[in-house]
Protein backbone atom coordinates (compact mmCIF):
# COMPACT_ATOMS: atom_id res chain seq x y z
CA UNK A 1 0.00 0.00 0.00
CA UNK A 2 1.47 3.31 -1.11
CA UNK A 3 0.12 5.18 1.91
CA UNK A 4 2.12 2.85 4.15
CA UNK A 5 5.16 3.27 1.91
CA UNK A 6 4.98 7.05 2.24
CA UNK A 7 4.70 6.83 6.02
CA UNK A 8 7.56 4.34 6.32
CA UNK A 9 9.81 6.37 4.03
CA UNK A 10 9.58 9.28 6.47
CA UNK A 11 9.99 7.09 9.58
CA UNK A 12 13.26 5.50 8.44
CA UNK A 13 14.79 8.95 7.96
CA UNK A 14 13.60 10.74 11.11
CA UNK A 15 14.71 7.66 13.07
CA UNK A 16 18.33 8.56 12.25
CA UNK A 17 17.83 11.96 13.89
CA UNK A 18 16.39 10.40 17.05
CA UNK A 19 19.35 7.99 17.10
CA UNK A 20 21.59 11.03 17.68
CA UNK A 21 19.36 12.25 20.53
CA UNK A 22 17.99 15.02 18.34
CA UNK A 23 14.51 16.10 17.30
CA UNK A 24 13.52 15.96 13.62
CA UNK A 25 12.04 19.25 12.44
CA UNK A 26 11.86 19.19 8.63
CA UNK A 27 12.04 16.85 5.64
CA UNK A 28 12.48 17.22 1.90
CA UNK A 29 10.86 14.67 -0.44
CA UNK A 30 11.98 13.92 -3.99
CA UNK A 31 10.20 11.35 -6.12
CA UNK A 32 10.63 10.00 -9.64
CA UNK A 33 7.48 8.28 -10.88
CA UNK A 34 6.64 6.45 -14.10
CA UNK A 35 3.45 6.95 -16.09
CA UNK A 36 2.07 3.58 -14.98
CA UNK A 37 1.27 5.16 -11.59
CA UNK A 38 -2.08 7.01 -11.66
CA UNK A 39 -2.56 10.31 -9.85
CA UNK A 40 -4.48 8.47 -7.11
CA UNK A 41 -1.39 6.37 -6.32
CA UNK A 42 0.80 9.44 -5.92
CA UNK A 43 -1.86 11.05 -3.72
CA UNK A 44 -1.93 7.91 -1.52
CA UNK A 45 1.86 8.08 -1.19
CA UNK A 46 1.69 11.70 -0.07
CA UNK A 47 -1.17 10.91 2.33
CA UNK A 48 1.23 8.60 4.14
CA UNK A 49 4.00 11.20 4.06
CA UNK A 50 1.61 13.84 5.44
CA UNK A 51 0.44 11.51 8.22
CA UNK A 52 4.04 10.84 9.27
CA UNK A 53 4.83 14.57 9.24
CA UNK A 54 1.82 15.16 11.49
CA UNK A 55 2.71 12.25 13.80
CA UNK A 56 6.33 13.29 14.32
CA UNK A 57 5.83 17.04 14.17
CA UNK A 58 7.98 17.69 11.10
CA UNK A 59 7.42 20.11 8.22
CA UNK A 60 7.68 19.09 4.56
CA UNK A 61 9.67 22.04 3.19
CA UNK A 62 10.41 21.05 -0.40
CA UNK A 63 11.88 18.51 -2.76
CA UNK A 64 11.58 17.56 -6.39
CA UNK A 65 9.19 15.58 -8.58
CA UNK A 66 10.26 14.12 -11.89
CA UNK A 67 9.43 11.30 -14.28
CA UNK A 68 11.00 7.85 -14.18
CA UNK A 69 11.46 5.39 -17.03
CA UNK A 70 10.03 2.66 -14.82
CA UNK A 71 8.82 2.21 -11.25
CA UNK A 72 8.92 4.65 -8.36
CA UNK A 73 11.95 6.21 -6.68
CA UNK A 74 11.71 8.02 -3.34
CA UNK A 75 14.46 10.05 -1.68
CA UNK A 76 13.83 11.76 1.67
CA UNK A 77 16.21 13.93 3.65
CA UNK A 78 15.49 14.60 7.33
CA UNK A 79 16.74 17.69 9.13
CA UNK A 80 16.83 17.94 12.90
CA UNK A 81 18.22 19.88 15.81
CA UNK A 82 19.75 19.28 19.23
CA UNK A 83 21.87 21.14 21.71
CA UNK A 84 25.53 20.45 20.99
CA UNK A 85 26.05 18.93 24.43
CA UNK A 86 23.09 16.55 23.96
CA UNK A 87 24.18 14.97 20.64
CA UNK A 88 25.05 11.27 20.87
CA UNK A 89 27.35 9.49 18.41
CA UNK A 90 28.14 5.84 17.68
CA UNK A 91 31.81 6.03 18.60
CA UNK A 92 31.65 7.02 22.26
CA UNK A 93 30.67 3.78 24.08
CA UNK A 94 33.01 2.86 26.93
CA UNK A 95 34.08 -0.37 28.59
CA UNK A 96 31.61 -1.47 31.32
CA UNK A 97 28.75 0.58 29.82
CA UNK A 98 25.40 -1.21 29.76
CA UNK A 99 23.84 -2.10 26.38
CA UNK A 100 20.16 -1.20 26.25
CA UNK A 101 17.42 -1.56 23.62
CA UNK A 102 13.95 -0.01 23.32
CA UNK A 103 10.81 -2.04 22.58
CA UNK A 104 11.10 -5.57 21.18
CA UNK A 105 12.83 -7.07 18.15
CA UNK A 106 12.12 -9.29 15.15
CA UNK A 107 8.48 -8.40 14.53
CA UNK A 108 9.02 -6.41 11.30
CA UNK A 109 10.93 -9.24 9.60
CA UNK A 110 8.26 -11.77 10.55
CA UNK A 111 5.56 -9.40 9.32
CA UNK A 112 7.27 -9.48 5.92
CA UNK A 113 7.38 -13.29 5.98
CA UNK A 114 3.64 -13.45 6.76
CA UNK A 115 2.80 -11.01 3.93
CA UNK A 116 4.96 -12.92 1.44
CA UNK A 117 3.29 -16.20 2.42
CA UNK A 118 -0.18 -14.70 1.95
CA UNK A 119 0.91 -13.31 -1.44
CA UNK A 120 1.96 -16.81 -2.57
CA UNK A 121 -1.40 -18.20 -1.42
CA UNK A 122 -3.23 -15.45 -3.33
CA UNK A 123 -1.24 -16.17 -6.51
CA UNK A 124 -2.33 -19.80 -6.38
CA UNK A 125 -5.93 -18.97 -5.41
CA UNK A 126 -7.00 -15.37 -6.17
CA UNK A 127 -10.30 -15.98 -4.37
CA UNK A 128 -8.63 -16.63 -1.02
CA UNK A 129 -8.92 -13.95 1.63
CA UNK A 130 -5.85 -13.46 3.88
CA UNK A 131 -6.51 -13.95 7.58
CA UNK A 132 -4.00 -11.80 9.44
CA UNK A 133 -5.82 -11.87 12.79
CA UNK A 134 -2.96 -13.62 14.59
CA UNK A 135 -0.30 -11.42 12.99
CA UNK A 136 -1.63 -7.88 13.39
CA UNK A 137 1.32 -6.66 15.48
CA UNK A 138 3.89 -8.17 13.09
CA UNK A 139 2.28 -6.79 9.95
CA UNK A 140 1.92 -3.33 11.47
CA UNK A 141 5.60 -3.30 12.49
CA UNK A 142 6.52 -4.11 8.87
CA UNK A 143 4.13 -1.76 7.07
CA UNK A 144 3.92 1.09 9.59
CA UNK A 145 6.94 1.15 11.93
CA UNK A 146 7.25 3.95 14.46
CA UNK A 147 10.41 5.95 15.05
CA UNK A 148 11.22 6.38 18.74
CA UNK A 149 10.84 10.11 19.24
CA UNK A 150 9.31 9.26 22.61
CA UNK A 151 12.63 7.85 23.81
CA UNK A 152 14.48 11.11 23.15
CA UNK A 153 11.86 12.85 25.27
CA UNK A 154 12.18 10.13 27.94
CA UNK A 155 15.97 10.58 28.13
CA UNK A 156 15.44 14.27 28.84
CA UNK A 157 12.84 13.50 31.52
CA UNK A 158 15.04 10.89 33.21
CA UNK A 159 18.17 13.07 32.87
CA UNK A 160 19.97 10.28 31.00
CA UNK A 161 22.38 10.85 28.15
CA UNK A 162 23.39 7.66 26.31
CA UNK A 163 27.13 7.27 25.79
CA UNK A 164 26.50 5.93 22.25
CA UNK A 165 23.38 5.25 20.18
CA UNK A 166 22.17 3.88 16.84
CA UNK A 167 18.81 2.85 15.41
CA UNK A 168 18.16 -0.78 14.47
CA UNK A 169 17.55 -0.77 10.74
CA UNK A 170 19.92 -3.53 9.58
CA UNK A 171 19.52 -5.96 12.51
CA UNK A 172 20.65 -6.03 16.14
CA UNK A 173 23.95 -7.82 15.45
CA UNK A 174 24.97 -5.36 12.72
CA UNK A 175 24.24 -2.34 14.92
CA UNK A 176 26.12 -3.75 17.92
CA UNK A 177 29.13 -4.34 15.65
CA UNK A 178 28.88 -0.74 14.36
CA UNK A 179 29.03 0.64 17.91
CA UNK A 180 31.82 -1.72 18.96
CA UNK A 181 33.96 -1.07 15.87
CA UNK A 182 33.58 2.70 16.02
CA UNK A 183 33.97 2.89 19.82
CA UNK A 184 36.89 0.43 19.87
CA UNK A 185 35.27 -1.82 22.50
CA UNK A 186 33.96 -5.39 22.79
CA UNK A 187 30.55 -6.56 23.96
CA UNK A 188 28.74 -9.44 25.63
CA UNK A 189 25.13 -9.74 24.47
CA UNK A 190 22.93 -12.09 26.51
CA UNK A 191 20.49 -14.20 24.48
CA UNK A 192 18.04 -14.58 27.36
CA UNK A 193 17.73 -10.79 27.69
CA UNK A 194 16.70 -10.05 24.07
CA UNK A 195 13.10 -8.71 24.20
CA UNK A 196 10.63 -10.67 22.05
CA UNK A 197 6.89 -10.12 21.67
CA UNK A 198 4.74 -13.25 22.27
CA UNK A 199 3.51 -12.98 18.66
CA UNK A 200 7.14 -13.18 17.48
CA UNK A 201 7.79 -16.31 19.54
CA UNK A 202 4.58 -18.01 18.34
CA UNK A 203 5.16 -17.13 14.68
CA UNK A 204 8.79 -18.30 14.80
CA UNK A 205 7.53 -21.68 16.04
CA UNK A 206 4.94 -21.77 13.24
CA UNK A 207 7.51 -20.91 10.55
CA UNK A 208 10.18 -23.13 12.14
CA UNK A 209 12.52 -20.17 12.62
CA UNK A 210 14.96 -19.44 15.44
CA UNK A 211 13.66 -16.38 17.30
CA UNK A 212 17.16 -15.29 18.38
CA UNK A 213 18.39 -15.37 14.77
CA UNK A 214 15.38 -13.29 13.69
CA UNK A 215 16.00 -10.72 16.44
CA UNK A 216 19.71 -10.53 15.58
CA UNK A 217 19.44 -10.33 11.80
CA UNK A 218 15.86 -9.46 10.80
CA UNK A 219 16.22 -5.69 10.77
CA UNK A 220 13.73 -2.88 10.09
CA UNK A 221 12.76 -2.67 13.76
CA UNK A 222 13.68 1.05 14.07
CA UNK A 223 14.12 0.64 17.80
CA UNK A 224 17.01 2.46 19.49
CA UNK A 225 20.11 0.60 20.66
CA UNK A 226 22.25 2.55 23.09
CA UNK A 227 24.80 2.37 25.85
CA UNK A 228 24.68 4.08 29.24
CA UNK A 229 27.09 4.32 32.13
CA UNK A 230 26.33 2.00 35.05
CA UNK A 231 25.72 5.06 37.23
CA UNK A 232 22.60 5.82 35.15
CA UNK A 233 21.11 2.34 35.55
CA UNK A 234 18.87 3.28 38.54
CA UNK A 235 17.26 5.97 36.38
CA UNK A 236 16.06 3.45 33.75
CA UNK A 237 15.55 0.45 36.04
CA UNK A 238 12.05 -0.99 35.79
CA UNK A 239 11.07 1.07 32.73
CA UNK A 240 8.85 -1.20 30.58
CA UNK A 241 10.13 0.35 27.33
CA UNK A 242 13.81 -0.38 28.01
CA UNK A 243 15.72 -3.66 28.34
CA UNK A 244 19.37 -4.10 29.35
CA UNK A 245 20.65 -6.81 27.00
CA UNK A 246 24.41 -6.78 27.62
CA UNK A 247 27.47 -4.76 28.52
CA UNK A 248 30.52 -3.37 26.79
CA UNK A 249 33.91 -4.98 27.38
CA UNK A 250 37.54 -4.49 26.46
CA UNK A 251 38.13 -4.82 22.73
CA UNK A 252 40.28 -7.93 23.30
CA UNK A 253 37.22 -9.86 24.56
CA UNK A 254 35.53 -9.49 21.17
CA UNK A 255 31.83 -9.17 20.37
CA UNK A 256 29.97 -12.21 21.68
CA UNK A 257 26.52 -13.67 22.06
CA UNK A 258 26.22 -15.45 25.42
CA UNK A 259 23.65 -18.21 24.86
CA UNK A 260 21.06 -19.40 27.36
CA UNK A 261 23.41 -22.32 28.05
CA UNK A 262 26.23 -19.90 28.93
CA UNK A 263 28.23 -20.58 25.76
CA UNK A 264 29.99 -17.64 24.06
CA UNK A 265 29.54 -17.36 20.28
CA UNK A 266 31.23 -14.70 18.17
CA UNK A 267 28.62 -12.27 16.88
CA UNK A 268 28.51 -11.79 13.10
CA UNK A 269 26.49 -9.37 11.01
CA UNK A 270 23.87 -11.11 8.87
CA UNK A 271 21.70 -8.04 8.35
CA UNK A 272 21.42 -5.70 5.38
CA UNK A 273 24.62 -4.04 4.17
CA UNK A 274 23.89 -1.17 1.77
CA UNK A 275 27.49 -1.18 0.47
CA UNK A 276 27.80 -4.93 -0.11
CA UNK A 277 28.71 -5.72 -3.73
Amino acid sequence: PLKHLGYKAVVVNVSDIYAMNGIATQITVSIAVSNRFPLEAVEALYEGIHLACKTFGVDLIGGDTTSSAKGLLISITAIGEAKKEDIVYRNTAKENDLLVVTGDLGAAYLGLQVLEREKRVFEVNPNSQPDLTNYTYLVEKQLKPEARKDMVELFATLDVKPTAMIDISDGLSSEILHICTQSNVGCNLYEEKIPLDPQVIATCEEFDLNSTTIALSGGEDYELLFTISQEDFPKIQGNPHLTVIGHMTDKSVGVNLVTRAGQQIKLTAQGWNALRK
